[in-house]
């Protein structure tokens, strides 16, 4: 009776860990999740993958919902150097590198200005949300973001690959 007992405990924390890890993992092109030392963030993203996309990004925008950024995505990862000519919104500029790990935040509250942030070493991806975000939401270097984008993230962090019709 006690090994009965001590399954089922064991099968409820399995099971609340995995539906824990399914909220935490939310695998959208147009969500990002960030794995805080307090719990997951989610965001809602636009995609920059193209270089006219890039190259406009944020600019000419007066403002960004609370909640939301753009997510530039680099294929193959570079060393990127990112400015806020023509953006009228404060921003942080979070640099992610190809397993998902941010690399580095850089807060940019110099609007229109023609200054160049710049990564480390190469990223996947750069998220842009409302400056201040990182800070008073606890993201951190070092944390992950989970997003179909992060090809090399270790399993636990990886987006299941999409599927395919006819496999």
């Amino acid at each position: 009776m006690v090994r009965l007992a001590l399954a089922l405990a064991l099968l409820a924390v399995l099971t609340e860990g995995a539906s824990a890890r399914a909220e935490a993992l939310r695998c959208a092109p147009d969500q990002v999740t960030i794995l805080t030392g307090s719990g997951p963030l989610h965001f809602q993203v636009e995609i920059a993958d193209e270089p006219e996309e890039q190259a406009r990004g944020l600019m000419f925008r007066p403002s960004l919902a609370p909640d939301a950024g753009m997510l530039f995505v680099f294929d193959p990862p570079r060393r990127t150097a990112f400015w806020m000519r023509n953006t009228m919104i404060p921003l942080d500029m979070i640099f992610v590198d190809d397993a998902g790990r941010i690399e580095t935040i850089v807060v940019r509250r110099d609007t229109f200005s023609d200054r160049a942030s710049t990564s480390k070493g190469d990223v996947r991806a750069v998220l842009e949300l409302n400056a201040g975000t990182a800070a008073a939401r606890g993201i951190r270097e070092g944390d992950r973001v989970i997003h179909p984008a992060f090809r090399a993230a270790p399993e636990p962090f990886r987006c299941p690959a999409p599927d395919r019709e006819g496999d």
